[in-house]
């Protein structure tokens, strides 16, 4: 506390009072769903993650080691049900404070007002950024934000929580994780063929060619249908399908922020012209990508000029 504003000697004697330390092992739950969580939690070491149920399947909804402070989410403070539960992915030690005493100990201290603030403004930014990146960016991109913001835990951690934590599947987290594992040569000559495909795509515009085919445009871009295969799952980590509907939707995207196409055209106009062969293709692509209806999409651009 002390590293974030200083902190009163009364202040640290109610803490060291008050707090209470725990250990529990690998598997065991912290709170469940359904239950006040009365306590704020401090990991000293080891691991938790929080869960919830959705359609009886399991999502990890965080990951927090050790320094991270753990309570209920939807039932900060006691105030709630936890909608989620909080389970020890290591044996882990644990400080925790109960509600009511850091409650009191807000209105006697500011300081400690001011530290949980700056705590919580952390945590905020965090779930912001790791929710704009599971919205919007690919699988690889949520690999590398999670790489990047949390070095050695992609080795530490089971593989199937991180999966399911960026929204992802296992086996396609695997396959990137494999690729960046490859040799510094093979990951250079990927990175090579993979930037050579884009240049290519951009310059020619590959995508809206309604016929293209994946042997096609390896021959165009001098590779092996089977390269161009391998560059797709293992840089690009997308299928062909995806890769050029991808180019498709984001064509369109900008379209639909220049008024005066939206003038002259439809949506349906502009996915044809964009390369999809049917309205059903181009919707059922552009809800998968994208995470709503065109239609949707246009109303959001149109509120915001608003």
């Amino acid at each position: 506390m002390r590293a974030v504003h200083p902190v009163d000697i009364k202040l640290t004697q109610a803490f060291e009072e008050h707090l209470l330390s725990l250990k529990i092992k690998k598997g065991q739950i912290l709170f469940r769903e359904d239950e006040v969580c009365e306590y704020v939690y401090f990991i000293v070491k080891g691991a938790l993650m929080g869960c919830t149920t959705h359609n009886k399947r399991k999502i990890t909804t965080y990951i927090s080691v050790e320094y991270d402070f753990v309570s209920s989410i939807s039932g900060l403070h006691g105030s709630d049900y936890s909608k989620e539960y909080v389970v020890a992915v290591e044996d882990t030690e644990l400080l925790a404070i109960h509600n009511d005493v850091l409650n009191r100990l807000f209105s006697h201290h500011f300081e400690l007002n001011y530290i949980f603030r700056v705590v919580l403004e952390k945590y905020y930014k965090d779930a912001q950024q790791r929710a704009h990146i599971i919205r919007v960016g690919n699988a690889k991109e949520r690999y590398l934000y999670y790489a990047k913001t949390n070095p050695g835990y992609l080795d530490r951690l089971p593989l199937e929580l991180i999966a399911s934590l960026l929204n992802v599947k296992p086996s396609t987290l695997l396959s990137i994780k494999k690729s960046f594992s490859l040799p510094h040569d093979q990951q250079k000559e990927l990175q090579h063929c993979g930037q050579k495909l884009e240049l290519y795509v951009n310059q020619h515009q590959s995508f809206r060619n309604k016929n293209i085919r994946i042997h096609a445009l390896a021959l165009e871009i001098g590779i092996s249908s089977h390269r161009l295969s391998v560059v797709l799952n293992n840089y690009f980590n997308k299928s062909f399908i995806d890769y050029i509907n991808q180019y498709r939707i984001n064509w369109i995207k900008e379209s639909i922020r220049n008024p005066q196409i939206m003038q002259n055209f439809t949506l349906e106009a502009l996915a044809y012209s964009a390369g999809f062969s049917s309205r059903s293709a181009f919707y059922n692509a552009f809800k998968k990508l994208v995470g709503m209806s065109p239609v949707a999409y246009l109303k959001n651009i149109s509120d915001e000029k608003r």
